[in-house]
């Protein structure tokens, strides 16, 4: 089997889980991880399972994850396929599953595609990566939802097993 991942991601942590992910299908022939910045040069008709990850910034996915959706919708539905959001909600319990999460409710309300498989995993808050507004607007944010505002740490709160499971998910389908 052909799987192609797509990622966007702002910081590199929605890559990072794409790597777990690849890292724990077993299907370790024909598979490739690419950006939503490059997957446009990409024959994904070629692919027979095509999973997407894309992270929040600010409330958003990225744009180009919609945009390439709208434009390979046809095919994505016809192979396998699969989507995970990576947000720093989902950090709570009350919001770390597909049914729960708003950002995945959202993501389902402004696409067509139904992904036959979703995941939700929450990111990390990395603060001292970030630009003065950045981490000025993040530690806000943080501070609205009862996060950590301590600026000098990186805070990760990603379950790596949740994201094995997903991939294990995907090696029954």
């Amino acid at each position: 089997m052909k799987i192609l991942i797509i990622y966007s991601s702002t910081d590199g942590h929605t890559k990072k889980i794409c790597e777990v992910i690849k890292e724990n299908l077993i299907n370790k022939g024909e598979l490739h991880i690419t950006s939503i910045e490059n997957v446009f040069e990409t024959n994904i008709q070629f692919y027979d399972y095509i999973i997407i990850g894309a992270s929040i910034r600010y409330g958003k996915h990225n744009r180009k994850v919609f945009d390439f959706i709208e434009k390979n919708l046809n095919i994505i539905e016809k192979k396998k396929n699969a989507f995970f959001s990576v947000n720093v909600v989902a950090r709570k319990n009350e919001k770390n599953t597909p049914e729960t999460n708003p950002y995945i409710k959202k993501f389902l309300s402004k696409t067509r595609w139904k992904p036959k498989k979703l995941g939700v995993f929450a990111g990390k808050v990395d603060y001292p990566n970030y630009s003065f507004l950045n981490k000025q607007i993040i530690r806000f944010i943080m501070f609205i939802t009862k996060g950590p505002i301590d600026t000098s740490k990186s805070f990760e709160f990603t379950n790596w097993d949740n994201v094995k499971k997903f991939a294990q998910e995907i090696n029954k389908s």
